[in-house]
């Protein structure tokens, strides 16, 4: 699957965000949520589809040092989570708007650290240039999709937090560590295209 079907792929998701419908990270039953959107950006390559990613630097006061995708909190005057998520992503890496093209939604994901994020599903067209915000993100980088949607690329762990044994998938690749809220969105788009695994 290094080149995704298209017609499929805008098929699985849903056309509009859902707040009742979401996936519920282990750990983060009972928290306050704070509104959140994030990008899930396929890239049309010619070699293959991939998926942009950043590697957030290791001084914020959330999710530091982890791979996720670019976005963030939902501010007052942001009209829908769409823009917000492409507001972020301006922000963040300095993708330009024009390249995106928005397919559609992921379920609601809320994550064990109090965020209830919207994910937006979108192909960026190349040519592109980044400019990362290096407050925010240490690497942008991209992934083949074929590599994150073979589920048996997906690892099962588990750790201590809040005094409890949480557990979570996460997809190794090369030196870097895919897990949490962004290895449970892509879970999400595996399940909604209908791919079977661990």
């Amino acid at each position: 699957m290094s080149f995704i079907d298209v017609d499929r792929l805008r098929a699985s998701l849903l056309p509009a965000p859902e707040s009742g419908h979401f996936v519920q990270e282990d750990g983060g039953e009972g928290l306050a949520l704070t509104p959140a959107a994030v990008l899930f950006p396929i890239v049309v390559r010619d070699g293959g589809h991939t998926v942009l990613l950043t590697q957030r630097t290791a001084h914020l006061r959330d999710h530091a040092g982890q791979i996720s995708f670019p976005g963030g909190r939902v501010e007052d005057d942001d009209p829908s989570p769409v823009y917000t998520a492409l507001r972020e992503t301006e922000e963040e890496i300095g993708l330009a708007r024009e390249h995106v093209e928005v397919l559609g939604f992921l379920p609601e994901y809320r994550t064990g650290t109090g965020f209830r994020v919207t994910p937006v599903v979108a192909l960026v067209h190349p040519p592109f240039s980044l400019a990362l915000d290096p407050f925010e993100v240490a690497e942008a980088f991209e992934v083949p999709l074929a590599f994150l949607l073979d589920t048996g690329n997906h690892k099962r762990h588990s750790l201590h937090y809040r005094g409890a044994l949480r557990h979570f998938f996460a997809m190794p690749y090369g030196d870097y560590f895919i897990w949490g809220a962004t290895a449970g969105m892509i879970r999400a788009l595996c399940e909604r295209l209908g791919l079977q695994g661990a």
